[in-house]
């Protein structure tokens, strides 16, 4: 079980705005590290060009955004309105797209980093996070819209995975055994990374939770919550999902 820091939870971070909103401001958008010159780019380039439309948008954003990436390959498509969050932390390899309102946010991948690797496809309106872990994202996978990712102790997706829209992937549990104290001040943990298998296919409104690993060439069924591992190929469906039957 890994315990997981406060000063990894937003809500912790956002309570110090009262005594200094621009420290907090710099610690949620580009980290404590950044020097004030790498800041005011951020909030220039975010500013002018992060809701620009057309193709104009597009190209001034694949030219000018990498400047801010821990790394940037060919053939970047970023959208309108997308967030970026910690861009040092953050590494998109070649032909990756993310589209329009979208978060990415570094804040807590550490060293690793939220690496999303080569012709990943991110639609529009999902949220990645890594909050206390890193994520990655490896090639070939598609992201559907309206889907969550949020790391508490790491999430791995693997090559050609295939998640339709509003699915939720996320590490985390809060400690609830004092009940004259509210659970939001209990502290939160995590059983363990999530990690899913190559060529994985998840459900539309699927929920993955925490600690769980899915074998490679398993097939989650639309609106399933994986509550434990899924073995490689299994065809798993229902709340808490099980297994179906065997791909052969």
């Amino acid at each position: 079980m890994k315990e997981i820091s406060k000063d990894k939870v937003i809500r912790d971070k956002l309570s110090n705005a009262q005594t200094s909103p621009l420290r907090t401001y710099m610690d949620l958008t580009v980290g404590s590290n950044a020097t004030t010159g790498y800041f005011i780019k951020y909030e220039m380039l975010t500013f002018l060009f992060g809701s620009l439309s057309g193709g104009l948008g597009f190209l001034l954003r694949k030219k000018l955004y990498p400047g801010l990436l821990r790394q940037s390959g060919r053939g970047l498509i970023i959208g309108r309105n997308v967030v970026i969050r910690h861009p040092a932390n953050i590494e998109l390899h070649d032909n990756v797209t993310i589209d329009d309102n979208s978060l990415v946010d570094g804040r807590g991948a550490g060293d690793d980093g939220l690496v999303i690797e080569n012709n990943v496809i991110i639609n529009r309106n999902c949220m990645l996070q890594a909050k206390d872990g890193p994520i990655r994202i490896k090639s070939r996978t598609t992201l559907g819209s309206n889907s969550v990712i949020i790391s508490m102790a790491g999430v791995e997706l693997g090559e050609a995975v295939l998640i339709a829209g509003n699915v939720y992937i996320s590490a985390g549990n809060y400690h609830f055994d004092d009940k004259n104290k509210p659970v939001m001040d209990q502290g939160a943990w995590s059983k363990g990374p999530i990690i899913i298998g190559d060529h994985v296919w998840i459900g539309t409104g699927a929920v993955i939770l925490d600690g769980v690993t899915v074998g490679k060439g398993a097939i989650i069924g639309a609106g399933a919550v994986v509550t434990k591992d899924v073995p490689a190929n299994a065809i798993v469906a229902g709340v808490p999902a099980k297994i179906i039957r065997i791909r052969t």
